[in-house]
This record gives C-alpha cells, structure tokens and sequence, in this order.
C-alpha cells in the first residue's frame, strides 16, 4: 500500500540544491547518507551536479520514469512541478513547501487547486508543508531531517515536521529502533487515517506513534483507529486541547463537552491511548515496543530502597492497578534465599546491598508466580550497587511472558546501568511514577483488546410519532422542543414520564392538575430560559388548585421581571415523582464525531463540579455501565455508608434509548434528561425534565 511512496525505486527531487543548509541539499544528502538504492533525480537548471550525482534541468530531460517527486522549490512554482511529476510517472508526490492554506484564504486555493489535481490524475500527495518521510527498512530518507535512525518496529506519524526532529532526536538518545514515519502537514490529501491503515497493514510495524493537531474525518478516523487498535496498539498525543472562545450551547451536556472531550471519547472508543505530553507518549512507546502485554492488573514490586518501593506501590494503586498479593509457596522460597532483614511482601524490598543475584533471583520469583502479571523493578545507587551488571542480569533472566519496567533512579551513578537496560531492550524510567503510568497504559490497552464484542441494543419504540414531532418544529422553524414535546418523544422511546401537560393560564394549570392528581410540579415553558430554577421557573409539591393558582400568578410575575425578552410559552404542569437519585443523561452532537452521550449526577455535581463522562454513540450496555464507573461519584450510585445504592442497569437502560434515538435522528444536535430520577433496584427511573434541540 502507498508502494510509490515508502518503496521508490526512483526520486526526483525538485529543487535539488548544492548548498549545504538549503532543504534541497539536505533531502539529496539524506537520499544518499541513508543508502538509498534506487535512482536519485536531482533536478536544478543551474546546477550539473550535485553530491557526485547527474543533475538535470527539469524532468523532462530525465529520460527514465520516477516513482516519487520531493518538491522543495517556492510557492508558486509547486503545481507545475508537481505535472512534470506526475508526466514522469510519479506516483506520489511529497510537498515540502510550505506557504499554502496555513498562510491565508490565497495559500488555501492553491492548496486545494494541487490536491484536485493529484487526485484527478490518481497520484497521492503527502502535505504540502511536511518534513518529508522516513522508511528505515527500505533504506529511504525522503526528508530534511538531520539523522536517521536506525531500523525498528515503531512508526510515527506527525503533524508537525519540527516535532519529527525532536522524535528522531528521541529515538537516537534511547537507542530505539524505527520503522516508518511520514510528516503530513496541511493533509491536503494523505492524512492520518491513510496512514493508520498502511500501518495497520505493515508487517515491519508493531507500535504506532502519532502527534496530531486536529483530524480531518472524524468518523472515518473512530473506524479506522478501531480497527488499526485490534492489531497493533496506537498512542496518539494530540495538541490543541483548549476550545477558544465560547460555545453557544442549549444544554447542560452542550456546555460540558468541548473539543478535547470528544476526542477523548474517540480515543476512548477506538481504542487509541492517548498520551498527555511528549515525555508520556515516548514513556507508552517504549514500554509497547519492548515488553508483551500484561494479562491482568496485578503488579510485583521489587526494590533495594524501602520508599521508592512504597511510592511505586502508591502510583499502582492511585491507577486503579493492584499490588499483587504473593502465593505462600512464591514468597516463603524467596525468604530462605534473601537475607533475614529482606522483606518478601510486596514491595520485594532486597534491601541496600543486593548484588545482581538477588534482583534475579526476585525477578525470578515474580515471574513464576501466577498472581502477578506484571514486574516494576527499582534500584537506587548505594555505595556497593552495581547497575550495569544488575542490569545485564536482570535482562538475561526474562522470561518474555511478564512486562518488566525497570526504574534505575538517580543521575550520573545509575546511568551505565540505564545504557544496558536500553541496549538489553528493557524500557527504563527515571521515576517509579513514570514506570507505573505506562504499565497502566498496557494494561487498559489489553483490557480493551479483550472486551467483549459490541452488542448495541435495539428497542422497540414509536419512530413515526418523533418524525412528526421534528418535521412540524422544523417546518416552523423551531429549534428549541420544548418540555411537552420533548416527553411525547421519551414516551416514544418508551421512557417513563410522570403523566402532565403543558397550561396557558391558571385554569388551564389547575385543570391539568386536577385531571392527573395532586401534589404537582409546576415549571415555566420558555424556549429562552435554560436554567428554570435559577429564574423562579420552579415549583414543587403544589397540594391543591389554591396553590396551583398562587404558584402561576407569582412565577409569571418574577420570570417578566427575571427575564423580560424571554418568549412565554406558558407552563407544564405534572404530578411530582417519588424520591430517587438525580442523575443527568444526555447528548450533544460533535461536528467531526457525532453524537456523544454524557452522564452525571445531578445538582452540585454537575453545576459546579463537572463530574460528568462522555462516550460516542451508539453505546453497549457495557459501556454505558463503565461511563457511570468512571465518575468520581459512583460510589454515591452504588451506595455508601447505609445508603441504599440504585438502580445501574436502569441508568444503563436510559443511556442506550438516548443513544437509539440520536443515531435514528441526526437532526437531534442537543438533548438533555435532567433530572433523570432513579430508585432502587427494581424501581421504574423517572424523565422528570426533558430538552431537545433539533437543526
């Protein structure tokens, strides 16, 4: 796949130049460093020869055909550099030049101009504005990067070329091996779902590393990352996390979710882990490239220096790992080998002196022992430690069927053991934190590649009367559903709705009180009023038609006092609910992922401490049970301290009808069901409150 680009068996490089310095040069002199053993076109009509090779004047004085074009020249000379490219016979095209729609609406013209053209004539056109790309295995360095590096199992994709110089910077300080890595730019055609299909694909490829602004289709990417994450694991950092300025958003889950939550939900969806910073996401790399899989979470710690030992412990269990608990058998034969004074619990503390051997032979305890799945191995450099040899150890007794991260802490003292760890193919960490963190990584990476298949539930429910319901607020204009409308909807994914009904007066309030039994609610109908509490918009428990009455004249008074451009609907009145949980469901529809549904408590949790999660639609009922887990608050759900905990799978059950409804209605862009009141288990959860947005 993409054979014209990562195995030219000919490049021309257009604007081959013989000054050392210029972009030009530095490709050619890559081209010939890296071994290259196809032809290198250099193309320059003031030059005769460059780096001992025949330069031409233009392509078509080339008599041979080329399989890829590097074009480093100005702006305005790149498309028709780019048609004697593909004149020659290129099959793909790499733009180094920058200048094109990261510059302005002119620079976006010809960006697009370029990108139709090479579509148009079936050749593939990486960038413009990249630093070109490696492939290590074929001996290609089509870039103007100052090192190569040397062969390996890791491929990198990056949106930013200066970024590419500081990974391969990276990759050379650790010794790490690379595969393949393409800088694609403005992404005016090949972008990073192209390239995570060809490494899915590439047999020299096992981890995949990617830095990313933004993604150009959102759908398309969840597919792909999905399924490019069921073979080979793929860790993204992705930049340009903040949303500038504000969202106009007409619900709570609107107002939660911002552009980095939806990625983190793909991510989350597609199996992609998703690394915080660059020290992570190389932290992750390294770990996947070197270590297999852990089978579970259960960690073994093993150290000559009691606090490191206890702060590894710590960072295992602020991750949700476990420190794993050692069999009787496993723990009483590494006593009768380890001094009196070692500890065999967990932290495997060796203590200060240990030599080489009684790592090993702690290793080798850890390994045998089938309650642990995975090994953090600590030293620190006393006076009698020998790092280099420890590890050399260490590496030599690897059984290769445990991830083993090794955190040789300290500076100067520890280092020649760190250049054996990276030269034993051991990934290495200078803090235990650091170490844990990426373990974690494997772990939530494995857990995810051996979930469950994904099994959407369907519900029987009434699309027709929703279609009547959108259509006629559509044909009117309306964007805004109010609560009424936005009940008969729930009714029809069969959500259960206290009985009421909308008033225009006081009679029309108490009649609907009447007919459907006291006590009521009563709250204000307003497409512009979002908070109704907020704007005495509210009331609850109204006993009889006096109070009905009372309560319609006061909030009416108040909400043209509160707000006097508001647009009065009226009111809804209906018969209040038992006690429960309030808790809030809902959706907003992200313009490159689609709909994401929220969960959250109710009340402060949500106003004010945002304890909500997000998942993309559709959902399983797994996951709607993990977004519930993954509050802060889910204890609060389970029950705490006496209380009686609720019902989940209803909270689930409500969950996945949302998500049948936003993916059977793409005109549905916000929705909230808050609060969404729910008992215990075997009790029926309650839409207490209900608004749509439609577009």
């Amino acid at each position: 796949m993409l054979e014209s680009l990562f195995s030219p068996k000919s490049i021309a490089v257009i604007g081959a130049s013989r000054s050392p310095g210029k972009v030009g040069h530095e490709v050619v002199s890559n081209l010939v460093k890296s071994g290259f053993e196809g032809d290198i076109v250099p193309i320059n009509p003031s030059a005769d020869e460059i780096l001992g090779l025949k330069c031409y004047p233009d392509l078509k004085s080339y008599p041979g055909k080329i399989d890829l074009g590097v074009i480093a020249i100005p702006t305005r000379f790149v498309r028709a550099a780019t048609e004697s490219c593909i004149a020659a016979g290129a099959g793909a095209v790499v733009v180094i030049t920058a200048g094109f729609k990261e510059v302005g609406k002119e620079g976006a013209r010809l960006e697009d101009e370029l990108a139709r053209y090479c579509t148009a004539h079936g050749v593939r056109l990486m960038g413009p504005n990249s630093l070109g790309l490696l492939n290590t295995h074929t001996k290609l360095n089509a870039s103007f990067a100052s090192r190569m590096p040397k062969a390996g199992n890791i491929s990198v994709l990056s949106q930013s070329g200066a970024l590419v110089t500081a990974i391969l910077d990276w990759f050379a300080a650790r010794q790490l091996g690379m595969g393949k890595m393409v800088s694609i730019g403005n992404k005016a055609d090949l972008n990073e779902n192209d390239f995570l299909r060809v490494f899915a694909e590439d047999e020299k490829t096992d981890v995949i590393v990617g830095y990313l602004e933004s993604i150009i289709d959102g759908d398309e990417f969840v597919r792909v990352a999905e399924a490019t994450s069921s073979v080979k694991p793929v860790m993204i950092l992705k930049s340009g996390t903040t949303q500038a300025g504000t969202k106009a958003a007409s619900s709570h889950t609107g107002s939660l979710a911002g552009a980095d939550i939806a990625y983190g939900a793909a991510f989350h969806r597609a199996g992609v882990i998703r690394a915080e910073g660059f020290e992570e996401l190389f932290d992750y790399a390294t770990a996947f490239a070197m270590q297999p899989l852990p089978r579970g979470n259960r960690v073994a710690i093993i150290t000559n220096a009691g606090g490191p030992g206890i702060m590894a412990a710590d960072a295992v269990e602020n991750s949700g790992m476990q420190v794993a608990i050692l069999s009787n058998s496993i723990a009483t034969a590494l006593k009768k080998k380890l001094p009196d004074a070692a500890s065999v619990g967990n932290p495997i503390d060796v203590l200060g002196d240990a030599e080489p051997n009684r790592y090993v032979m702690a290793v080798n305890a850890a390994q045998e022992d089938d309650g642990v799945d995975a090994i953090v191995v600590i030293l620190t450099p006393q006076a009698m430690t020998l790092p280099a040899e420890t590890a050399r150890a260490i590496a030599k007794c690897l059984q290769g069927k445990k991830p083993v991260m090794a955190c040789f802490m300290g500076g100067e003292d520890v280092m020649p053991g760190r250049d054996e760890l990276v030269a034993h193919n051991l990934p290495d960490y200078p803090a235990p934190e650091r170490a844990v963190a990426a373990l974690k990584a494997m772990c939530g990476y494995s857990a995810w590649r051996n979930r469950p298949p994904r099994i959407v539930t369907r519900f029987p429910v009434n699309r027709h009367k929703v279609e009547r319901i959108i259509a006629r607020h559509l044909r009117m204009q309306l964007n805004q559903i109010g609560e009424g409308k936005a009940k008969e909807i729930l009714r029809a994914y069969t959500f259960n709705v206290p009985p009421g009904g909308p008033a225009v007066s006081a009679e029309d309030a108490i009649e609907v009180a009447e007919r459907i039994g006291y006590p009521v609610a009563m709250k204000i109908s307003s497409p512009d009023i979002l908070h109704k509490s907020d704007m005495g918009g509210v009331k609850l428990n109204l006993p009889r038609a006096g109070a009905v009455r009372d309560a319609y004249d006061l909030m009416m008074l108040r909400i043209g006092q509160r707000a006097p451009d508001a647009h009065l609907e009226g009111v809804y009145v209906e018969r209040m609910c038992s006690p429960g949980r309030e808790v809030i469901i809902g959706m907003t529809r992200d313009p490159q992922f689609g709909p994401m549904l929220m969960f959250g408590l109710g009340g402060i949790f949500v106003e004010v401490m945002k304890d909500v999660t997000f998942h993309l639609a559709p959902i399983t009922h797994d996951e709607a049970i993990q977004m519930l887990e993954s509050t802060r608050s889910f204890a609060l759900l389970k029950g705490v301290r006496g209380q009686a905990g609720v019902d989940l799978n209803a909270i689930a059950d409500g969950l996945q009808r949302i998500s049948q409804l936003v993916t059977d209605f793409p005109q549905i862009v916000e929705m909230d069901i808050n609060p969404f009141i729910v008992g215990p288990v075997g009790t029926n959860p309650v839409a207490a409150d209900a608004r749509i947005t439609i577009k």
